[in-house]
């Protein structure tokens, strides 16, 4: 995740699990990566983490993610947890609340994605980037099905945060269609769960096509 590489360039399609059942999940994720489309996948199972043995059975669930995200050569970050992270050899995304960048910093190898939560606020941005994220979350963009009560991000505030020379992920209701709205913003990750995740199995490679051409919108620094 340099980022000079992507200021001004084509977003990338980072892509959430959702929390279906594992073998169907498993079966969504092998046809999406198998695109060559995603640039980054973020394991969060919180259906799972209710459960009684939730730690156990995310473990388990996580190892087969990472290892099919690995055929596909697709990098892997974990929700919240940088202790499952270290223990998976993977990235993690912290949540405002889910701990320091610089201790996940610490706690993960150097070449590992560490990213940052930081909704609408341009200082939580500016922040991110001195602690030394790899990338800050922003949103939402719109509601959503995932998280509906999310409060929407006001165009400035995302053109702001676009400002702070850290790669942006834009995050919240986005679809193949709405997302050329976002067409003149440098974004560097567009992160998705429902308009592809809630597709069945058979629909969800020609999704991630529609996004590849979605994003064809977006100039390259050479044009």
């Amino acid at each position: 995740m340099n980022q000079s590489s992507t200021s001004s360039a084509i977003p990338k399609l980072y892509l959430l699990t959702n929390d279906d059942e594992f073998e169907l999940l498993y079966q969504k994720l092998d046809a999406a990566l198998s695109t060559g489309l995603i640039a980054l996948l973020q394991i969060r199972r919180k259906r799972v983490l209710s459960l009684a043995d939730g730690d156990s059975v995310l473990l388990r669930e996580a190892k087969k993610i990472v290892e099919l995200a690995k055929s596909y050569n697709v990098p892997v970050v974990m929700n919240d947890d940088v202790v499952l992270a270290s223990t998976l050899g993977i990235g993690v995304h912290l949540g405002q609340t889910d701990g320091k960048i610089c201790d996940a910093i610490q706690s993960l190898k150097p070449s590992q994605i560490i990213g940052r939560t930081c909704h609408s606020d341009v200082e939580w941005v500016k922040e991110a980037k001195n602690d030394g994220a790899s990338y800050a979350a922003m949103g939402a963009i719109f509601a959503s099905t995932t998280k509906p009560n999310a409060d929407v991000i006001s165009r400035q505030q995302l053109i702001e945060g676009c400002q702070q020379d850290i790669p942006i992920c834009v995050i919240g209701g986005l679809t193949a269609e709405n997302v050329s709205e976002l067409v003149d913003l440098p974004i560097a990750l567009v992160a998705v769960v429902g308009d592809i995740m809630d597709l069945p199995v058979e629909s969800i490679a020609k999704r991630c096509y529609e996004w590849q051409q979605a994003f064809s919108q977006w100039k390259t620094p050479a044009e």
